[in-house]
């Protein structure tokens, strides 16, 4: 599918940029980190984090993904729609009377729930099929899979189902990223290490076995299994997404976020801008008025505390950060105009404002930033 170019001239100026080289770059960094007999999962679930799920799939699979990881079979679909062919992962099983759905359409559902396992052996009956499925033992996350303690009856149930086959086994560590949570991830991969043999002594033979995320793949190798789950080092999050002191790889961001200036005005000291008047001027300033909101994913928290470059300078967002429109003081950037563009997130001239420099202001992760930018703000994919 070939990408629409964004003419500004005909749409309001507010768009994302996705730099499918760098999408590109960011998996073979992967890919030789982990070696060729890894496959890599890459997910693609949220839109791809707010990248495109279908562009960046298309790129992944190019690229020589194996698999494709995604939350809701909703998503599988879409990408199957759109002809992508390699086997998706619902990494959040589906919910009740999808099962026809997930067969039709080829999606591998994680599996944590007997009663789930039930309703979807039934199904492949139903079609004369036999399913492939992988099921999550919960190791420490303590969010889906099949609790460590309840595995075996789990196992000993499961070998009941003749029409499911039993072709992956997985976990999620919750520490990965963290410099203090080496234990508890190591805690972690032993009981993983442990499920696998009750699957094994069960007569199960899962084709598949994966547990690391991005941040266990970059600082724990020996838990790459035959297959990882990459996430946010594709799209070039890292600072927040990774083990702190493990040398980063070269990941490249691959998102940057645009509008432009369509207003511009001079106020005196004592002005008061925006919702509230919670920005007061305190000297004569030049303001000007951006095409972008929290509506489009600008957060109104980053409200007189933000900052966006304006021709490779640093200009701080004044007042209150409104559905559709923002403000930021350009005094100091003498010769701003009307319609000079703005980086919301990216690199302009020497100066650069990344995802997870804005959620640190947030107090949030890279991966929310992203997710938050909302469908009516274009993708370019350059």
């Amino acid at each position: 599918m070939q990408a629409k170019q964004f003419n500004h001239q005909f749409q309001r100026p507010t768009w994302a940029e996705i730099h499918r080289e760098n999408l590109a770059h960011n998996f073979r960094v992967m890919q030789e980190a982990v070696g060729s007999r890894v496959a890599i999962m890459p997910a693609v679930k949220a839109n791809a984090y707010g990248h495109g799920a279908i562009e960046c799939a298309q790129v992944f699979e190019r690229e020589g993904a194996q698999w494709f990881g995604v939350a809701l079979p909703e998503e599988a679909s879409r990408l199957r729609e759109a002809g992508i062919t390699k086997p998706i992962l619902a990494l959040g099983g589906f919910w009740e009377g999808q099962e026809e759905f997930i067969i039709e359409r080829e999606i591998t559902p994680v599996m944590f729930r007997l009663d789930l396992l039930a309703r979807l052996n039934e199904a492949a009956k139903k079609f004369k099929v036999t399913v492939a499925y992988h099921v999550k033992v919960d190791t420490g996350m303590g969010r889906l899979g099949v609790p460590f303690s309840e595995f075996d009856k789990f196992l000993e149930a499961a070998a009941l189902f003749d029409h499911l086959r039993l072709d992956g086994l997985m976990t999620h560590f919750a520490s990965a990223d963290d410099v203090e949570g080496v234990a508890f991830t190591k805690q972690q991969s032993v009981i993983f290490e442990d499920a696998l043999r009750l699957v094994r002594e069960r007569g199960f033979a899962p084709r598949w076995i994966h547990q690391a995320n991005s941040a266990a793949t970059h600082a724990y190798p020996q838990t790459h299994g035959n297959l990882v789950r990459l996430g946010g080092v594709l799209y070039g999050f890292w600072r927040d997404a990774t083990k702190r002191d493990v040398a980063p790889l070269d990941w490249r961001p691959v998102l940057s976020l645009h509008t432009r200036i369509t207003h511009l005005k001079t106020v005196a000291a004592g002005t008061p801008l925006g919702y509230g008047g919670t920005f007061i001027t305190k000297r004569e300033s030049r303001i000007a008025t951006l095409a972008i909101g929290y509506a489009d994913g600008l957060r109104r928290t980053l409200s007189n505390r933000g900052q966006v470059l304006v021709r490779g300078e640093f200009a701080p967002i004044v007042g209150r950060i409104s559905m559709d429109l923002t403000l930021v003081d350009v005094s100091d950037i003498g010769d701003a105009t009307l319609g000079d563009e703005v980086v919301i997130i990216g690199r302009q001239g020497e100066q650069e404002i990344t995802a997870e420099r804005v959620a640190a202001q947030l107090e949030t992760i890279s991966y929310e930033v992203t997710c938050s930018i909302s469908d009516r703000v274009p993708r370019v994919y350059k």
